[in-house]
């Protein structure tokens, strides 16, 4: 779609009501003060511990998007074995587990967007969306946009503070909302090439182990990538009305991918503590109930099962997966459905 701006007589007179923070809670002198490795507190609250195991002492509390300076990592004896990584923060030591490492990047910002939109990545710790309601005048927040969550971007307009902020749609609940345009890098279409498209579909295969916690792709018989993964939590009460959060075992074969999928109980809302995970990265379906690889902005505990079904990956695994497996999605598809890649889980 190509820019638009026609929102000009108006948008700047709404800025007074949104207030600075709303428009931005990450603001640039926040940034300024950041160096080195920066982590974000991906859940409610996380402890730091006077050392790097949980039986020492707490000695304060970090809460969700708490942007905190890392001054190194650890591989603690003392565990958790399938995550022994803590990090290093000042007076203590925080579990890597709730944690996301991430940067802050601004990017320039496009003329035009194309016709059928534009993925884009967020390169900032977290943006706050806004939506504009035009009977009432004013902007309202919805969702927070997490580092490296992905979102179609379908157009170009002027802000509540005057600069360029992408219009971005939620492809779930079939409505628009807009972030600030340098908050988010575009991604060229080079980046959805597929990877070994000389090989045979039907010579890829993925294994997942739930007991190991593991998943490993396959050209032929020759390994091509292996990763830790964090598959469904097991439902220990069956109930027939829910969707149980065990991953289910047997063969499979991708149906469908997405570059940006919204999951959770799709509301429109700014808690940020609301079950809400939007742009989530590099999704790949291979189980008609909805269960499929895909990146993850919320935790680093792969090894573990973390999620409701779902197998979560670092999300340059899931990328890379979503370009290896078939069917091939183009730059412009917001969904590719077909007939794809065996996907084993035992």
């Amino acid at each position: 779609m190509k820019a638009s701006l026609s929102r000009r007589d108006f948008l700047r007179a709404s800025v007074l009501g949104a207030g600075a923070m709303l428009l931005n809670p990450f603001l640039q002198s926040e940034a300024d003060w950041l160096g080195g490795d920066v982590i974000r507190v991906a859940t409610h609250s996380v402890s730091v511990y006077s050392k790097p195991n949980d039986q020492s002492t707490i000695l304060y509390q970090r809460r969700r998007d708490d942007l905190v300076n890392v001054y190194g990592e650890e591989e603690s004896p003392d565990g958790p074995g399938y995550n022994p990584i803590w990090f290093r923060v000042w007076r203590g030591y925080l579990h890597s587990g709730r944690i996301q490492k991430v940067q802050y990047r601004l990017n320039p910002v496009a003329n035009s967007i194309p016709e059928r939109g534009q993925l884009a990545e967020v390169t900032v710790p977290y943006t706050q969306s806004l939506r504009y309601l035009p009977w009432m005048k004013k902007w309202e927040p919805v969702y927070r946009l997490y580092y490296e969550s992905t979102h179609w971007v379908v157009a170009i307009d002027e802000g509540p503070d005057g600069e360029p902020w992408y219009r971005l749609h939620d492809e779930l609940l079939e409505f628009t909302y807009n972030v600030p345009a340098a908050h988010l890098r575009l991604i060229p279409p080079e980046e959805f090439a597929p990877i070994s498209p000389q090989v045979e579909p039907w010579k890829k295969r993925i294994e997942i182990s739930i007991a190991r916690q593991e998943l490993v792709a396959y050209e032929d018989t020759q390994e091509v990538l292996r990763t830790r993964v964090s598959t469904g939590v097991p439902s220990w009460r069956k109930d027939p009305n829910l969707i149980p959060t065990d991953t289910p075992t047997g063969e499979f074969h991708v149906f469908s991918k997405m570059a940006s999928k919204h999951m959770g109980n799709g509301q429109v809302t700014a808690d940020i503590e609301a079950y809400e995970l939007v742009g989530v990265p590099w999704t790949t379906f291979f189980v008609e109930t909805g269960v499929a690889i895909h990146g993850t902005y919320w935790h680093r505990n792969f090894g573990t099962p973390m999620s409701r079904g779902c197998v979560n990956v670092p999300t340059e695994i899931a990328k890379w997966i979503f370009r290896w497996t078939t069917p091939v999605c183009d730059p412009d598809v917001w969904e590719q459905r077909g007939y794809g890649t065996l996907v084993v889980v035992s």
